[in-house]
């Protein structure tokens, strides 16, 4: 398979910006020990290190691509670097746990931004016919991710935890000098008032959202689901739904544009991603599901997940590949029919070596497709550059939700067999459905994407 991509300086820098983002989520489970025994802190509580980031990464991804799509890239992209920059300060300097909390906030508040606006800039600089491999190749940045997180935090450790944020510090400072040089320049924002109204009720939305369902107790899923820390939340995000959506019906330039869900194409790419977003959430079981099938410690249970991971770093460069040669469509397909059959395999023959790493490969495989390069490039293509990043967010939000969700319901799940063998069964078999619909979707997709949208300027 031989790259040949113009640019490359320019796809160096932003996978470089991606690829910081996404290791301060797999860096920090090393990390977290040493966090909670400093500030004395319970796990429920040291878990915030981790929802935190994710709850202001899922809010930041439509607020930085609506201001990328107004305001140009390359601004908000130094924007997005700068807050993770002065997040990992905040965080290497913390005299307590609540600083530490408000610096991981602010980092997760630039990390949402920085995958759509580089998939944007992707689909602004980079010809159609090779957009597929240069999203693939931004893709691998999250099986590396996972690969060498723990690896890299593992070493800072031994000088101290702090190390882990403070290495972010001069990357970001060298991601700001060269996005000056190689992000092409800002467009003048147009005459529109930005929507201030739409942005804190999406805001409150997907806060409220994120804060009940990672609320939510697995071992008591029932009695949880009804208590002061979730209900009242998931309330308040479905009640203020369609106020939202009046808002941005009436908005001369609305934060979530009606216009992005018009097209068959981009409703689509949403489904697939949430569809992806609830398969996901298998491979944070798939570590407890090694432990129960062959009483292994959760060290050796983490790795035996090495498979799939490994999987997701050879599969996302492929997946770009293949769209390059035939194109969305059948990237797709192959890439919901592999999850699916992965699912398959796990639901039934997990309890066996080779069932688990069969299935865990090709769950990391069809992830690959998934969660890469298919959806962004459909959102690229079927957009134009007022627009793009603001798709890109959706699918951003979309994939978020999915991970959230089903992360709650295989929780309830699987404690209502009593944290059993067949729980998991169960579980991974709801995965199956989940799959399959998106299989059946991919069907959906038109054979060749073209869009005299899909400008290069």
């Amino acid at each position: 398979m031989k790259i040949e991509l113009p640019n490359k300086s320019l796809l160096i820098l932003l996978f470089v910006g991606v690829l910081m983002g996404a290791l301060d989520i797999a860096i920090i489970g090393p990390a977290l020990p040493a966090i909670r025994s400093q500030f004395d802190v319970e796990m429920r509580d040291a878990s915030w290190v981790f929802n935190i980031y994710l709850l202001l990464h899922l809010v930041s991804a439509p607020l930085m691509a609506k201001l990328s799509d107004t305001y140009g890239r390359r601004l908000i992209y130094i924007t997005d670097v700068t807050l993770f920059g002065i997040g990992s300060l905040m965080i290497s300097l913390a005299p307590d746990f609540s600083t530490l909390l408000i610096g991981r906030a602010i980092q997760g508040l630039g990390a949402g931004g920085i995958f759509p606006v580089a998939s944007a800039v992707i689909g602004d600089t980079i010809p159609k016919e090779k957009q597929g491999m240069a999203l693939g190749l931004i893709g691998t940045v999250f099986g590396l991710a996972f690969i060498a997180g723990p690896i890299i935090g593992g070493t800072l450790l031994m000088y101290s935890w702090r190390w882990i944020f403070v290495v972010n510090l001069p990357i970001a400072l060298l991601i700001i000098i060269f996005s000056f040089k190689l992000i092409p320049g800002d467009r003048k924002p147009g005459q529109y008032k930005f929507d201030i109204p739409g942005l804190v009720l999406l805001t409150i939305i997907l806060s409220s959202f994120s804060y009940a369902l990672n609320s939510v107790d697995a071992n008591d899923f029932s009695n949880s689901i009804v208590s002061l820390n979730v209900l009242p939340f998931l309330l308040i995000s479905i009640v203020l739904l369609p106020p939202f959506w009046n808002i941005e019906l009436k908005s001369s330039n609305p934060i979530i544009s009606p216009e992005l869900f018009r097209l068959k194409e981009l409703k689509i790419a949403y489904i697939l991603g949430f569809g992806a977003g609830m398969l996901e959430s298998a491979a944070m079981y798939a570590p407890s599901l090694a432990k129960y099938s062959f009483n292994v410690s959760d060290s050796d249970a983490s790795f035996m997940l090495m498979p799939m991971v490994a999987a997701m770093f050879v599969a996302a460069p492929v997946s770009g590949y293949l769209i390059d040669k035939q194109g969305s469509r059948k990237t797709l397909i192959f890439g919901t029919l592999t999850t699916t059959l992965s699912m398959i395999i796990l639901a039934i023959f997990a309890n066996s070596k080779w069932g688990f790493y069969t299935g865990g490969s090709m769950l990391g495989f069809g992830l690959a497709f998934l969660l890469g390069a298919p959806l962004r490039y459909i959102i690229n293509s079927e957009l134009g550059k007022e627009n793009r990043a603001s798709g890109q967010g959706i699918v951003t939000i979309s994939t978020s939700t999915g991970q959230i969700i089903s992360a709650a319901l295989l929780g309830g799940i699987i404690s209502s067999f009593g944290n059993s063998y067949i729980g998991y069964q169960t579980a991974f078999g709801f995965l199956i459905v989940i799959a399959f619909i998106g299989f059946t979707n991919s069907f959906r997709l038109k054979k060749i994407t073209s869009n005299p949208k899909n400008d290069i300027q």
